[in-house]
């Protein structure tokens, strides 16, 4: 699939309903074997950073979920595989970082301490796009893998 439509795939998802995680991971199933149903079932806890509790960005966590199926060790006593899959990710979070001034959900969408965590979705409204960031955190996570994959085919190309 070409990059603007997996970019495109993981918004049009995520504007279907999936949450932010879901949308990232599933716009790329098919790369990796998996159906879509996997996709969202393996991603669907990462949402709303982490089980909603505000914490590391659900569209981070999903981009960090591919480069797990791209290159995570599979065998415990890996420790080459797991330094590799562990500097991908940091460099992954770096850039998404750096593009969106925060790796924390809470940070992303200007919550107050105070607000309580709760388990119950917002409802998916025309406001609610208007005032959340979280279309943008999804389309940035996918164009970051976009571009890591553009690149390490370039790498393994030359």
């Amino acid at each position: 699939m070409k990059r603007e439509e997996c970019i495109n795939k993981a918004v049009a998802l995520f504007k279907e309903g999936y949450n932010c995680s879901q949308s990232v991971v599933a716009a790329f199933a098919q790369e990796y074997g998996f159906t879509h149903e996997q996709a969202l079932r393996m991603s669907a806890s990462f949402g709303g950073g982490i089980g909603r509790m505000r914490e590391t960005c659900g569209a981070a966590c999903g981009l960090f979920m591919l480069a797990g199926l791209e290159n995570g060790a599979i065998d415990g006593a890996d420790k080459e595989g797991k330094a590799a899959n562990y500097a991908l990710v940091q460099k992954l979070a770096e850039i998404f970082k750096s593009r969106n001034g925060s790796l924390k959900c809470a940070e992303l969408l200007g919550l107050t301490k105070n607000e309580p965590i709760v388990s119950t979705p917002e409802a998916r409204t025309t406001q609610y796009y208007a005032k959340r960031p979280c279309v943008k955190m999804v389309e940035e996570a996918a164009r970051i893998w976009c571009e890591h994959l553009e690149e390490s085919q370039n790498i393994t190309k030359k």
